[in-house]
């Protein structure tokens, strides 16, 4: 059962990756259904523009941005150019359909924020992302431009941090006793079968046969929670089953510069259990590269934030901290 060459101490084991499977789609089914009866989960489509103060910025904009980038339009009362620019920052973000959150903050009552962010005039567009603040643009921008800057601004959302935007509900603003309340639950999926196949290769130390299950669920469904947590726990063992544990050690600590010893080392850190020092390796191997070496080390984070799970809040810490280091 265990991986061969490396000691089970601490060691994330088949049967914790098969748990943390089960744990993970009972919290997708646990969304699922409160959505269905109103709360969390999926977002209805007048969720994706909300009205922020210094109050709650850092709820709803801060921490959102971990799942998500928020755009925020800095707007006035008085400001004419605001009139015509705010409509169509709305119009989008209802079109983008859970790519963007708009957050709209009246510079009037938000001096604060006005200064934090160095704003010498209205409207102003910025992007969180992560937790870092990109500025976007100045002024009432034409709206072929604004689309070029947030496609630009969701690519590298998407790419760099994983953060693929909002499910969007369009039952969401359903009212008691309506169609879409009174749906009967919908059955399970057609890939079950699939699933169960690989927590059963697992469990037989067939990696690779899980790898290839867990493929096929995503051929399909690419978006399928569970499968995307199984298939980047079992690429993990398969990564890291035959490396020999004291040299890839040894390696990362004489060779700092050495991107790919300091991959195969954060590998074997969260295999271990060590998840927040794997984060702070690689985050810390992004700060100090540039070209292929730094895109390596990004992308093998992100890899590692898929093993660990988005909802943990140790890959929302290593996505603000990742922000700083490529910003």
């Amino acid at each position: 059962m265990q991986p061969r060459n490396m000691s089970m101490s601490g060691v994330v084991d088949l049967a914790a990756v098969k748990a943390a499977q089960e744990a993970k789609a009972k919290a997708e089914q646990a969304r699922a259904e409160t959505a269905k009866q109103g709360g969390g989960g999926a977002v209805s489509a007048a969720s994706l523009v909300i009205d922020v103060d210094e109050a709650g910025f850092e709820r709803d904009v801060l921490q959102r941005s971990t799942e998500v980038p928020v755009v925020i339009d800095f707007w006035a009362e008085w400001c004419e150019p605001c009139k015509q620019l705010s409509p169509l920052l709305e119009r989008l973000a209802v079109e983008y359909n859970g790519r963007f959150v708009l957050a709209k903050i009246d510079v009037d009552a938000n001096q604060m924020l006005m200064q934090q962010f160095g704003i010498q005039g209205i409207p102003a567009v910025f992007a969180v992302v992560a937790g870092q603040a990109l500025p976007l643009f100045q002024g009432a921008a034409p709206e072929p431009q604004i689309r070029g800057t947030l496609d630009q601004l969701i690519q590298v959302a998407e790419q760099r941090f994983g953060l693929t935007g909002l499910a969007v509900d369009p039952d969401a603003e359903a009212r008691p006793g309506s169609e879409a309340e009174a749906a009967p639950e919908v059955p399970a999926g057609p890939y079950d079968a699939l699933l169960e196949a690989a927590a059963q290769a697992l469990d037989a130390d067939d990696l690779g046969g899980a790898m290839q299950a867990y493929k096929n669920v995503l051929s399909d469904d690419p978006g399928n929670t569970e499968a995307k947590l199984g298939l980047a726990q079992a690429e993990l063992l398969q990564r890291t089953r035959n490396l020999d544990v004291q040299q890839v050690r040894k390696d990362a600590a004489e060779k700092p510069g050495d991107v790919q010893a300091q991959i195969a080392a954060a590998d074997l850190d969260l295999v271990g259990g060590h998840i927040e020092d794997a984060f702070g390796r690689l985050v810390d191997t992004v700060a100090r590269t540039a070209g292929d070496d730094r895109e390596a080390a990004r992308v093998r984070l992100l890899e590692l934030f898929e093993v660990v799970g988005s909802d943990d809040p140790r890959v929302t810490a290593a996505r603000r901290a990742l922000a700083r280091a490529l910003f």
